[in-house]
C-alpha cells in the first residue's frame, strides 16, 4: 500500500478517532466516515480505564497496557481530559482483586475504615479517568492536525465506500450489520452527571452481573454517576426511574451526592461481543478491510492498543485487487 492512497475508517467514536490518529501518525492518509462525530455512546462513557469483562484476555491485556501507557502520558494536560485518579473498587461480599489488578503497581487491599458502610472488601489503586466530552474534542483536534479528513454520512453497506485503498470497520454497534456479524449486541448504559460536591477520588462497586451499577467518577467540577448495564437494550432515551436509582445508590455510598445539582443524563449502547474482533478481512471486491469492534464497556481502555495494532496491520496489508 502506498501512502498516497486513503484509508477510510468507518465510525466516529473513540475507536474510530483513535484508529484514525494511529494510522495518520504511522504515515498513512485517512478519511473518517461516520453518521455522527463524535459518536453518542463514546460521549456517554464514564470513563475509567479498566479491562472489564473483555476477551480474548491475552490480546486484551496487551491492548490495555498500551492504552494505559498513552493515558499516563496524556494525564496532566487539561486539554486532553485525562487525569490519573486514585480510588476504590469495593464489594459487599468477599471478592478477590480485579483480574487485571496485576497491571497496576500500586493496587492494595483497603483497610476496613476506608470502606463505606456495608462493604466487605475493597482495593485501592490509581488509574486514568477520562472526561469524555473533553477527550473526544481533543481527539478530533489531533486527528485534524495530523491531516485527517472527515465525511459525515450514514452508511448502509461497506460496499458504498468509494475512493479507498483500504477500510477499517470501527462502527461500534453498527459494525456488526456492516460486517454481516449477528454476534454483536447492545448493552444499554446510563450515567447521571452532577455538580461535584467536593469528591476527588473515584469509587466503583463490584456488582457482578447485576444491571444496576454503582460508580462515582469525579471530573473536576462535575461527577459522572453510574449506572446501568441492560443487556440487549439499545434504546437511547433517558429513563427517569433508572436515573433516580443511580442517584440513590451513589448517595448511599457518598452522602455528599444526595443533594448535588443534576446537569444531564448520558445514555449509550455498548457494542458487545463474546470477544473483540480485530482482524484483517477483505471486501467482496478484494479491498483490504480490518475489523475493530466489539469492545463492550472497555472501548476506551482498549482504544490505543487496538488502534496501533490496526496501524501495524495496514502497514503490511496486501494491495487491493480493486479500487472504487
Amino acid at each position: 500500500m502506498t501512502t498516497d492512497e486513503t484509508i477510510v475508517v468507518v465510525g466516529g467514536g473513540v475507536s474510530g478517532l483513535t484508529t484514525g490518529i494511529a494510522l495518520l501518525e504511522a504515515g498513512l492518509p485517512v478519511r473518517l466516515l461516520a453518521a455522527e462525530i463524535p459518536a453518542r455512546t463514546s460521549l456517554a462513557a464514564g470513563a475509567m480505564w479498566g479491562p472489564y469483562l473483555v476477551e480474548p484476555w491475552p490480546r486484551a491485556r496487551g491492548w490495555s497496557l498500551t492504552s494505559l501507557e498513552v493515558f499516563r502520558e496524556l494525564a496532566g494536560d487539561p486539554r486532553t481530559g485525562v487525569c490519573m485518579v486514585s480510588g476504590i473498587e469495593a464489594a459487599r461480599h468477599p471478592a478477590s482483586a480485579p483480574d487485571w489488578g496485576e497491571l497496576l503497581p500500586d493496587l492494595r487491599r483497603c483497610t476496613t475504615d476506608e470502606l463505606p458502610p456495608g462493604f466487605a472488601v475493597g482495593y485501592h489503586f490509581t488509574v486514568p479517568l477520562i472526561d469524555m466530552p473533553v477527550y473526544l474534542s481533543y481527539l478530533q483536534g489531533r486527528f485534524a492536525d495530523a491531516g485527517g479528513m472527515v465525511e459525515e454520512r450514514m452508511l448502509a453497506s461497506l460496499d458504498e465506500v468509494e475512493r479507498a485503498a483500504a477500510l477499517v470497520n470501527c462502527a461500534g454497534l453498527g459494525a456488526g450489520p456492516l460486517a454481516g456479524d449477528d454476534g454483536l449486541r447492545p448493552i444499554r448504559g446510563q450515567h447521571v452527571v452532577v455538580e461535584n460536591p467536593g469528591i476527588s477520588e473515584f469509587f466503583s462497586e463490584d456488582t457482578g452481573m447485576s444491571p444496576d451499577l454503582a460508580c462515582i467518577y469525579p471530573h473536576g467540577d462535575t461527577v459522572v454517576l453510574g449506572g446501568t448495564a441492560i443487556d440487549g437494550d439499545g434504546t437511547l432515551a433517558p429513563d427517569s426511574v433508572a436515573a433516580a436509582g443511580i442517584l440513590a445508590r451513589c448517595a448511599a455510598i457518598d452522602p455528599r451526592l444526595a443533594h448535588a445539582h443534576i446537569i444531564e443524563d448520558r445514555i449509550g449502547a455498548r457494542p458487545t461481543r463474546y470477544e473483540v474482533r480485530l482482524e484483517l478481512d477483505h471486501r467482496s471486491d478484494g479491498l483490504p478491510l480490518v475489523h475493530n469492534y466489539g469492545h463492550g464497556g472497555a472501548g476506551v481502555t482498549l482504544s490505543w492498543g487496538c488502534a496501533r495494532e490496526v496501524a501495524q496491520i495496514m502497514k503490511v496489508a496486501p494491495p487491493s485487487r480493486s479500487k472504487r
